[in-house]
């Protein structure tokens, strides 16, 4: 089970339709927090009363079409006021596709500014999401166009891209979310082995604790958060400066242990149909996931969707053979 086999899986349209429809019968609830937002809020509120924080993602991305990009930031919108409503203890985690970034990129700021300025009357944090690399730098210029007007705006920082070390430093007074990459990108603009991409995620993380605005360190990896307890209290780095990040379903004794402890911890919440491309990525990111998930995802539908998917992998791969 490959990358590139998670990431062929992830783009199946015939497979993500197959799993929207199937929804959560498919098992689909360990790893999302809901279909709709009443289910997610409930699913934050069980989350804050365990000590921890929330990102809360709508799911979706890749729109081309107008009206799926308004019906996305309408739903946003719409969890900007659950979240003061309820007075849950969360944020926004946005993709800029979802809003309209391959439409247009002024139909995509407007959307996001709009967003950003409802959030900002409540003092609601919104994180743009960064995806694959042909978005990297128009994700970027919206964030240096919106932090004109609004400083509850931050962004991602993904290790595996050889520029980030630049870019880590050009936004460093930004909240960050550093993370390793969960795309498919060519080896001439992202590092392609695992040792030299944990090697720089590590060296990121330290550079934005030592002078950054604040470190989201997202990962499931207890090497990596063994590592940073150690370099915290060896640079004293005060706890409000940073927390941990997992994603819904993973993991959960760790994240209810590192609250417990008392560190800063942030479960990244994804709701809605959407929901196989993102989980499929998160396979793709780090396959081991597969061992810290519920096994309640898996059952026979999941596995003849996951069936489907690798005949139609290997068949391409070996179309693509007999062309060459």
């Amino acid at each position: 089970m490959t990358k590139d086999f998670f990431i062929a899986l992830s783009q199946n349209k015939l497979l993500n339709k197959g799993a929207k429809r199937w929804g959560l019968k498919l098992g689909a609830q360990s790893v999302v927090a809901g279909t709709n937002i009443d289910e997610m809020i409930n699913s934050v509120k069980d989350l804050n009363q365990l000590g921890i924080s929330a990102t809360i993602d709508n799911l979706g991305e890749f729109v081309f079409e107008e009206k799926e990009a308004i019906e996305a930031k309408e739903q946003i919108l719409e969890v900007i006021e659950a979240i003061h409503k309820e007075q849950v203890d969360a944020h926004i985690s946005l993709k800029p596709t979802q809003l309209g970034l391959d439409i247009g990129y002024q139909f995509c700021l407007e959307n996001l500014r709009e967003i950003v300025h409802a959030a900002y009357q409540y003092d609601i944090f919104i994180n743009f999401d960064m995806e694959d690399y042909g978005h990297l730098h128009p994700s970027f210029d919206l964030i240096d166009e919106l932090s004109k007007e609004y400083d509850n705006i931050g962004t991602v920082i993904q290790a595996y891209f050889f520029e980030s070390d630049e870019n880590i430093k050009k936004y460093k007074d930004f909240r960050l979310r550093i993370v390793k990459g969960a795309y498919k990108e060519p080896d001439h603009l992202a590092m392609q082995s695992k040792s030299d991409i944990d090697k720089n995620y590590l060296k990121l993380i330290e550079y934005h604790l030592l002078h950054g605005k604040f470190t989201s360190i997202a990962t499931h990896d207890h090497h990596v958060i063994n590592h940073v307890k150690k370099f915290v209290k060896q640079n004293n780095i005060p706890s409000n400066k940073f927390e941990f990040q997992m994603l819904y379903g993973f993991r959960k004794e760790m994240q209810l242990e590192l609250a417990k402890e008392g560190f800063n911890f942030c479960t990244y919440v994804p709701f809605g149909h959407d929901w196989y491309g993102y989980f499929m990525r998160r396979l793709a990111e780090r396959p081991q996931n597969l061992q810290l998930v519920s096994k309640q995802v898996f059952n026979k539908k999941t596995n003849t969707l996951i069936g489907i998917g690798a005949g139609a992998f290997i068949l391409g791969r070996l179309t693509k053979k007999r062309v060459d």
